[in-house]
C-alpha cells in the first residue's frame, strides 16, 4: 500500500492478512464452481463445433472445411468470453464479499480503536485543520482545501485487493 504513513501499513496488516485469508478461502471455493463450469461450456462448445463440421463436411468437402474452422473458431472465441465472464464474475463477487467483510468492522469491538488510527492517520497526511467526517459504511473521510483523503473501509480493502494485482488471478487460473 504506497503512500501510507510510517507504521499504518503494520497497523493493517492483521486486517490485510485476515482479509486474504478469507479471500483466498471463499474464492478458492468460487473458482472450483467457475472451473466446473467452464468446463461445461467448453464442453458444450466443442460438441456443438463438432455437430456443425459433421453438417458442413455432408455439404461438400471444400465448403465443410472452411465452416468447420469457423465454427471453431467461434466456438473458440465464445469460449475464451465465458471464462473472461467467469473470472470477472468470481472477482466481483470476490469484491463485493470482501467490501461485505470490512464493513462488517465496524460493528467489532475494535472499531473505534481502528477509527481513531485512520482519523489520525487522516491528519497527518492533511494537517490539524482537516475537516475529518466519519464515512456511513466505515473508516473516513479527510478534507483540507482542495486536498482530500479517503480513509474508508471500502477504499481501504479495495486498494489492498488492487495492490495484489494478478495474484489475484492465481486464486481462479488454472
Amino acid at each position: 500500500m504506497s503512500g501510507l504513513a510510517p507504521g499504518t501499513e503494520a497497523a493493517l496488516a492483521p486486517v490485510r492478512e485476515e482479509l486474504l485469508r478469507r479471500a483466498h478461502a471463499e474464492a478458492a471455493a468460487h473458482l472450483s464452481a467457475a472451473d466446473r463450469e467452464a468446463e461445461d461450456l467448453l464442453r458444450d462448445a466443442a460438441a456443438k463445433a463438432e455437430g456443425i463440421a459433421a453438417q458442413a463436411r455432408r455439404q461438400g468437402e471444400a465448403e465443410g472445411a472452411w465452416a468447420a474452422r469457423a465454427v471453431l473458431a467461434d466456438a473458440r472465441r465464445t469460449a475464451g468470453e465465458c471464462e473472461l465472464a467467469a473470472r470477472r464474475e468470481v472477482y466481483e463477487d470476490l469484491r463485493r464479499q470482501v467490501l461485505a467483510r470490512v464493513r462488517a468492522l465496524r460493528r467489532a469491538p475494535e472499531y473505534p480503536a481502528l477509527l481513531d488510527r485512520l482519523v489520525r492517520r487522516a491528519r497527518r497526511l492533511l494537517g490539524p485543520e482537516a475537516r475529518v467526517t466519519e464515512a456511513p459504511l466505515g473508516g473516513c473521510v479527510a478534507v483540507a482545501g482542495h486536498r482530500r483523503v479517503d480513509q474508508t473501509l471500502d477504499a481501504l480493502a479495495t486498494r489492498a485487493l488492487e495492490s495484489l494485482g494478478s495474484e489475484v488471478e492465481s486464486l481462479w487460473t488454472p
